[in-house]
Parts: structure tokens; sequence; C-alpha cells
């Protein structure tokens, strides 16, 4: 059976991979999945790429929906996935409960680890943050910016600075090793993405794409995307 293909956002990497074997044995189809910031994700559709399944922020399928891209009753919401603080695991967990905080705990990183600041979901917001905190220029030099944020957290775990913070979205950070969970971004500061699961108009193997985005989606896999960061 041919493997069913996925153009995906990194949010949602973890819960594919926690349910391909479940998808295998029921349909006897594999996964291939090509994930990363959701910009990329999208300009590869723009580019003539045609997954089976799309799993993007929920207002990007809507604009495929209305494109003609996504079939309009084929859509799931997945849920939705914060925006967070991370540290090495091991490292001391910093404050980070308000903006001053925040402010703080980012002046005192030597490295500030995030993923792309122009076509990561997360990488576009915690720029934003860090000039709304009036940091900029003061951490221009110690930003690490990586393809998404699975490859900036990878970074973070082996990150050879002495007190290293990094952002990204909430999953992306539960599915590295090496890795900790410090808090969400702070109120005024938040941030909440909900993704949603799609099939493709064009996709080569429509019927089980839609068994594909119903697992994703569907009540029986509710605790899969609990434990992955979706809410």
């Amino acid at each position: 059976m041919p493997d069913i293909s996925i153009l995906s956002g990194g949010a949602a990497q973890a819960l594919v991979r926690a349910l391909e074997p479940r998808f295998l044995a029921a349909t006897g189809h594999g996964i291939e999945g090509s994930f990363g910031a959701v910009g990329a994700m999208r300009a590869r559709l723009a580019e003539g790429a045609q997954p089976d399944v799309v799993i993007l922020t929920a207002a990007i399928i809507a604009e495929l929906v209305a494109g003609g891209v996504v079939a309009p009753d084929s859509i799931a919401d997945l849920g939705d996935v914060g925006t967070a603080i991370a540290v090495r695991a091991g490292d001391p967990v910093p404050d980070v409960a308000d903006a001053a905080a925040l402010r703080d705990a980012l002046l005192s990183a030597d490295a500030i680890y995030f993923p792309d600041p122009k076509l990561a979901t997360a990488g576009i917001h915690f720029a934003g943050v860090i000039d709304k905190l009036g940091i900029g220029a003061a951490v221009a030099e110690r930003l690490r910016t990586y393809p998404n944020g699975a490859s900036a957290m990878a970074a973070l775990a082996n990150a050879p600075e002495a007190r290293p913070i990094g952002c990204t979205q909430v999953t992306e950070i539960k599915a590295v090793a090496g890795v900790a969970l410090v808090a969400e971004l702070p109120p005024g500061l938040s941030l909440a993405t909900r993704y949603t699961a799609g099939v493709a108009l064009r996709a080569p193997h429509p019927q089980a794409a839609r068994e594909l985005v119903k697992l994703l989606a569907g009540d029986a896999t509710a605790d899969h995307r609990r434990r992955a960061g979706f809410v």
C-alpha cells in the first residue's frame, strides 16, 4: 500500500508520528510527512506540491478551502497550541510569569533559540515579543534562529552556552528530548494557534487521507492530542 503524504506545520509532527502505527495497522498505509515552518509549507503548496493531507493553522486552511486547494467537507481541528519558553533540561527554570519577568529572563540569557522569524508561526510571534519588550538591540547578537521549532529545540538541547533559553510552540518543546517546558508566554504576550487538518482536493489517495484526518482529530485519540500539547 502506498504511503499517505502529509504537508504540515511542525506543531503536529509528534502527534502524527505517535499515531502512525495505528493508522498503518488500520489501513495498511504508512505516512510520508513533510513538517516545518507554516510559511514554508504553504510556499510548497503554492509551488505545486500535491499532498494527501494538509495540516496548517486554521486561518491558512480556511484560505486554502476558499482557494480550492483543500476539500471543505474534510477539515477537522486538532486543537490549540500555545507558544512557550523552554530551557535546556536540568538548567534552572526562570520566572516568566509576566512581561517584566520574561524581559529579565531574556536579558539574562546568553543565547536565545527560536524558529524562523519570517516563516514560522512561533518565530514570527516571538520576534514581535522581543520588540514589544524593547530589548531587540540588547539581545540581537544572542539570537539563534532555525528553520522550525523542532530544529531550534534540538539546538537548544545541545547549546554550548552557559545560560541558553528558547521559545517555540508547546508541542515542539514536548517532542524534543533534552529541553524542558517552562511556561507559556505571559498574558499580553501569549499566542495560542489553532491547527486544522484537511484533505487536498487533488489528493492522490483521498479515501485513506480522510481516514487519517478522522484519526488525528477524532475522539478516540483525544488523549494523544493532549499529551502532545494540543488543548
